[in-house]
């Protein structure tokens, strides 16, 4: 097998990884380079969520991440491991920063040390930035954004999408014991402690979700204003994203909280128009 067959091994491997989500939608619009390179950070991105979800021995687990610090410091160190030779292409390619693959760890870690259960909300924007925002300081340097502009957008509009997820996902999380409400807002609404089950129980959690969704609506309003000033485009994909995630918040606000919490998904027409309406410059 010749160096360019293993290169297109690599990329047919990130792209089945990403494919089915929105975000292989979205990816799917860049130019080759931008869309290779943004598969590889998924393909990343994956992996060590697929660790931070395990419910395995946590040991085994600290371990496994600490060995992705080690193959990132080797990728860094022009020593990349096998597998990671394609994201070591993405990173030569867009400059990207060895620190922000590091906090994507450090937040899976959070996950790892123990079930998040109603942090307060200094530790959930942390997390957010850890396994969103980062994602996006990576991103917007692949799309062609620099300066203030990109780290702007990839502050809120990774917060945006992450604190979306957390909404999405809040009965998907409960069956890991985990719950990502924070404890201002359940105490805010009468809510007494952190159990997960309890708490989706619990006939106030629509309160309790409002400030959340604030939060987030606050995140893509402010994502919405930087995107506008941008070069369109720069921030074709992240509008995608953007107009998925939106979607799919305005979905669970008119479904509510109560159980039961039928899952939120977008049809393929409204994703369709999304892509349609964003793809073309």
């Amino acid at each position: 097998m010749t160096v360019s067959d293993a290169e297109q091994d690599r990329g047919a491997d990130a792209a089945k990884r990403a494919s089915g989500s929105s975000f292989y939608h979205a990816m799917r619009i860049l130019p080759p380079p931008q869309r290779q390179a943004m598969f590889e950070i998924y393909s990343f991105c994956r992996a060590v969520d697929d660790i931070a979800d395990d419910p395995g021995d946590r040991t085994r687990r600290r371990a496994q991440l600490q060995q992705w610090r080690q193959d990132i410091d080797a990728l860094y160190a022009k020593n990349a491991p096998a597998h990671l030779r394609g994201l070591a292409q993405a990173v030569g390619e867009f400059a990207l920063a060895r620190e922000d693959f590091l906090a994507v760890i450090d937040g899976m870690e959070m996950d790892v040390e123990t079930d998040i259960r109603a942090p307060d909300l200094a530790m959930l924007d942390l997390y957010c930035d850890r396994v969103a925002s980062a994602v996006g300081r990576l991103s917007v340097k692949v799309f062609g954004l620099d300066g203030k502009n990109g780290p702007d957008l990839a502050h809120h509009l990774g917060r945006a999408l992450q604190l979306t997820n957390i909404l999405r996902d809040l009965d998907e999380d409960a069956g890991m014991g985990r719950l990502y409400l924070p404890r201002e807002a359940l105490r805010d609404a009468g809510i007494a402690g952190a159990d997960p089950h309890q708490v989706l129980a619990h006939p106030a959690l629509d309160r309790a979700c409002a400030p959340v969704i604030a939060r987030a609506q606050n995140h893509f309003t402010r994502a919405d204003a930087i995107m506008r000033a941008a070069p369109r485009r720069a921030v074709r994909a992240p509008r995608i994203m953007g107009e998925a995630y939106k979607g799919y918040l305005d979905a669970l606000i008119a479904r509510g909280f109560a159980p039961p919490r039928a899952r939120i998904r977008l049809s393929r027409a409204r994703l369709l128009w999304i892509i349609l309406r964003h793809a073309v410059i």
